[in-house]
């Protein structure tokens, strides 16, 4: 047997295994927690058991609760939006959108991020270190004001509550998914039901999954592909090595956490790193200036269904996002963003102009198409319930 053929058939399979189970950061994927009681997680193979708070077990009654209140839209200051409204099923709970737009039509600063495997993220949202659960995170579409998402307030806030325990139904599933607790319908619960739905929101049986069990094999382009990605030519494996295709990975077993944000020369807008307000990344939380455009890198699973990229929306195909990071980062030659964003001093060290050629772009575009999981796009355990009665 030759060296390539004893490459593909040992040593290629071993490398993609160990860097899928690399957690990043010094995390570990070895766990021997116990799941929740009573609570079947049905993980994919490889996947670690995931963490969840204390305070908010795991049950069927409390995801499915949770399940109604993310596609309910009376739970939005007027009636007319859900959580799903910006995080659609088959686009891996996200919208397509370049930018979100909330309740009353105010455009977001930066894209919805997809919700595939949310669980495992060791921080939520776009640039904020500080959102660590997605307890606390859900506080901010409902009750945030700039932007306006869900459009709760102190004005409405009882008014949505009563349109929720008005509902005999709703009364009966609190009552199921929080036991004991005297008034179990308030906002607190209604947090930690959706909480509990989105941590279910598991995604794991792609072909790249069926590929790793020796299910299925790959095709010449994305099996070329994928030692691109894996390998250090192309090097997308620095911040999207990890089992679930980033580099911020938390679970039960976890014992050291790193949260790294990266700044991937999408701008430079004053020459001097300057990314456009309001969206200049951890920065705007830091003032530190080696913080500017500093931003959380999403995981790379459904990325095929995901776009538009970058958390502005403004990269618009997976071959422009190829040919970005082949760039080393985004030269713009006119209007107000006007810059050459490689030469961003705060850009990543990771992030270099790498000499892929079109061929090449265009298998690890393959590969990454092979991260698209139709069954969880498909999942009725994760579908609007309202359609479904």
């Amino acid at each position: 047997m030759s060296a390539a053929a004893l490459w593909n058939r040992v040593a290629l399979p071993a490398l993609v295994l160990a860097l899928a189970a690399c957690g990043g950061g010094g995390t570990s994927v070895q766990d021997n927690q116990p799941v929740n009681a009573g609570w079947d997680w049905r993980l994919p193979a490889n996947f670690p058991t995931p963490k969840v708070p204390d305070d908010n077990p795991m049950s069927d009654a409390k995801v499915e609760l949770g399940r109604f209140l993310f596609y309910d839209t009376r739970l939005s200051g007027n009636g007319r939006q859900s959580c799903a409204s910006c995080h659609h099923q088959d686009k891996a709970f996200t919208d397509g959108l370049g930018r979100a737009l909330g309740s009353t039509g105010q455009q977001h600063p930066r894209g919805a991020q997809h919700l595939g495997n949310v669980v495992y993220n060791a921080t939520l949202t776009w640039a904020n270190p500080s959102l660590v659960t997605l307890e606390r995170q859900m506080e901010t579409p409902l009750f945030g004001d700039d932007p306006v998402e869900m459009g709760v307030n102190d004005a409405n806030k009882a008014e949505v509550l009563a349109r929720i325990s008005g509902d005999a139904d709703y009364r009966s599933r609190f009552a199921s998914a929080f036991p004991g607790e005297a008034n179990a319908l308030q906002w607190p619960q209604i947090i930690k039901a959706i909480a509990a739905f989105q941590r279910t929101l598991i995604s794991g049986s792609s072909r790249y999954d069926q590929y790793l069990q020796g299910k299925v094999l790959l095709s010449a382009a994305e099996d070329r592909g994928m030692k691109l990605f894996f390998g250090e030519k192309a090097e997308c494996f620095h911040c999207h090595g990890s089992f679930n295709f980033n580099d911020q990975i938390l679970h039960a077993a976890s014992r050291l956490v790193e949260t790294p944000f990266h700044n991937t020369g999408l701008y430079n807008i004053d020459g001097k790193g300057g990314f456009p307000e309001p969206n200049q990344g951890v920065f705007e939380l830091t003032a530190k200036a080696e913080d500017m455009g500093a931003f959380r890198a999403p995981s790379l699973r459904n990325v095929e269904v995901t776009g538009p990229y970058m958390h502005d929306g403004s990269v618009t195909s997976l071959e422009q996002v190829l040919r970005f990071y082949a760039a080393g980062g985004r030269q713009i030659s006119s209007g107000p963003y006007a810059g050459d964003g490689r030469a961003n001093p705060y850009k990543s060290d990771l992030i270099a102009r790498i000499e892929l050629s079109e061929q090449e772009q265009a298998d690890i575009i393959q590969f990454l198409k092979t991260l698209t999981d139709h069954d969880f796009l498909q999942n009725p355990r994760h579908a609007d319930p309202f359609k479904t009665r």
